[in-house]
């Protein structure tokens, strides 16, 4: 009875001799080709986030600030107040004995305010003074007031002044007396609070220079005005 020729695997493994060996390699473990996650990039990428997040919210907020500007603007529609001097009278303009001059004069100024929601609130610090070729004359100072939208207030300044009066200054006066034409520069300095429907806002300096030119400078009586150039300058 022929016996069978015993159980040969399928698959056979040669070594160098041409001998088989039928020991299975040992197992090994695989390695992954690929980390699962990667540190750095993750990082990198939420920093870009938060960039464009950032851009993205500043960017929305001038928009919209821009946006609340051009409507705050379309609707109160602010105009510049305007500014005149509309009497010049003299009370006083008399040489003393020790050759000083003493003067005292009622400037009237017309405020005209043509904005329609807009006030102004004007503050006590102020200051006019009156020169005459860079040499003071009188000082004084406007009063505190507000004034409202859609107004015109006529302003009363009381101007006095001690000063000194030389030979210099006393022969250009009399020449500008004998043909009619006195230079004067009034300067004010106003602080000027922007009121919006009763809400006042950041108070300005407001500097104004009129250069006048009038005819006479008799006291008790009036000083009619010849010209008047006006020059405004604000200050934050």
């Amino acid at each position: 009875m022929e016996t069978q020729p015993p159980y040969q695997p399928k698959y056979v493994m040669l070594n160098s001799n041409h001998s088989t060996n039928l020991r299975p390699p040992p197992k090994r473990r695989n390695i992954p080709r690929y980390h699962s996650s990667h540190p750095g990039k993750s990082s990198g990428s939420c920093c870009l986030k938060c960039l464009c997040c950032c851009f993205l919210f500043w960017f929305a907020l001038i928009i919209l600030l821009g946006g609340a500007a051009f409507y705050l603007y379309s609707m109160l529609q602010p105009e510049i107040p305007r500014y005149n001097v509309d009497r010049f009278d003299v009370n006083a303009f008399n040489v003393q004995q020790d050759f000083s001059l003493h003067t005292e004069f009622v400037v009237t100024v017309k405020s005209d305010n043509p904005n329609q929601h807009i006030g102004f609130q004007y503050g006590k610090d102020s200051s006019v003074v009156v020169t005459y070729k860079d040499s003071v004359l009188c000082a004084g100072k406007l009063p505190a007031f507000l004034q409202p939208h859609s107004n015109t207030t006529m302003i009363q300044i009381l101007l006095k002044g001690d000063s000194e009066f030389g030979s210099g200054l006393q022969e250009a006066l009399m020449q500008n007396r004998k043909s009619g034409q006195i230079p004067l520069l009034v300067e004010v300095k106003a602080p000027i609070s922007v009121v919006i429907r009763d809400f006042p806002m950041r108070q300005v300096t407001v500097l104004l220079n009129c250069s006048l030119v009038v005819d006479n400078l008799s006291p008790k009586k009036k000083a009619r005005i010849l010209s008047s150039t006006y020059h405004y300058a604000v200050e934050l």
